[in-house]
């Protein structure tokens, strides 16, 4: 993600997330899905190398 682009969420519990797109805000907060199980994610990628 570039620098100063993207959205910073705060959850109640102080957990800071960072979202390059609306499009994983939508993914992550509202339909609850695990990035790590996303193709396009960089943490499914990043696991994704064994």
């Amino acid at each position: 993600m570039k620098q100063g682009t993207g959205k910073m969420f705060v959850w109640a519990s102080g957990k800071i997330d960072w979202l390059c797109s609306r499009k994983c805000e939508k993914n992550q907060n509202k339909l609850k899905r695990n990035p790590a199980r996303l193709k396009w994610t960089k943490r499914y990628r990043k696991g994704a190398h064994k």
